[in-house]
């Protein structure tokens, strides 16, 4: 007998709740801010926005469902199922923090703080939860695939990301390695830099796209469902070891980028989650491509 879908709620700790965390109380987190010429009303009424959105979508469910809720920082512990439906109650990078996590599973986003947030993932109302859902099971229903860039290093480890994935140094300061196209049987370039970033048509509109205006690339940018990857050298260091002749590129599907580290350690990370990292040492190598796995957001 099939299971009855469930929906995994995922959610974050508000600004509120991060002041109550470090203060304390109500009254200490508002003489914090009172000292510096903030106030914290605000902020609670921005807290207390996202748990009722947190209550309507919660309420949404239909019975016959099971239902649960994760916090962001717990995404890495928590089991996804193939029965899942993610509803992402918060920020649009909320999306990107749970896409790495999943495997084919549709995802809903819901916009908490319409007006504030971009709205780019977070694309619905409270008001639409039970519609979405109901869509989401549905034979036929609408999704759009997202590409994701994935990292699979030479013992096995894998990572997948939805806005880009960044490998250098532990405290971004200088690391060594050889970079080359995947597969062309080449040692591939010696270079010391501050990192490499390999990003999506989503991750267009953040950290890739600083990169791209920054070298001024003629490259177009991908779109969000575009099966292509750009990828951009951070600070390259020119010496007489080192050289900076592959700064950046594109990778179609089937294509690779492989660098091998030529340092004490290097780790890999996705969509700014540095805790939950690929750790690489010297001689290890790691191929970045489109992954095989697309992010299934409910439109």
């Amino acid at each position: 007998m099939s299971l009855a879908p469930r929906a995994v709620l995922v959610h974050r700790r508000t600004e509120y709740e991060e002041l109550l965390a470090r203060h304390g109380t109500h009254g200490q987190a508002a003489f914090f801010l009172s000292s510096r010429g903030r106030s914290i009303d605000e902020v609670a009424r921005r807290h207390e926005r996202t748990r009722q959105a947190l209550r309507d979508v919660a309420a949404a469910v239909p019975l016959t469902w099971r239902s649960t809720r994760v916090e962001r920082a717990d995404l890495d512990r928590f089991l996804f199922a193939p029965e899942d439906v993610v509803v992402v109650v918060g920020q649009d990078g909320l999306v990107a923090n749970a896409a790495k996590y999943l495997s084919g599973q549709p995802v809903v986003g819901i916009d908490t703080d319409p007006g504030r947030n971009p709205g780019v993932l977070v694309r619905h109302r409270c008001a639409d939860t039970a519609a979405l859902l109901r869509a989401a099971t549905a034979d036929g229903g609408t999704v759009e695939a997202l590409t994701m860039v994935e990292a699979v290093a030479d013992d096995t480890q894998r990572l997948v990301a939805l806005n880009e994935i960044y490998l250098g140094p532990p405290g971004h300061q200088t690391a060594r390695y050889r970079l080359a196209p995947d597969g062309d049987g080449s040692p591939g370039e010696a270079q010391a830099s501050s990192g490499v970033l390999v990003g999506t048509g989503t991750g267009a509109t953040g950290w890739l796209r600083s990169l791209w205006l920054e070298r001024g690339s003629t490259v177009p940018l991908p779109a969000p469902c575009d099966p292509r990857l750009l990828w951009f050298v951070r600070e390259a260091w020119p010496s007489p070891a080192t050289g900076t002749s592959q700064v950046s590129g594109q990778l179609g599907r089937g294509q690779g980028l492989r660098l091998t580290v030529e340092s004490d350690r290097i780790v890999v990370f996705g969509d700014g989650m540095e805790a939950d990292a690929l750790e690489l040492t010297w001689g290890q190598s790691v191929r970045l491509g489109i992954s095989a796995t697309a992010l299934r957001l409910v439109v």
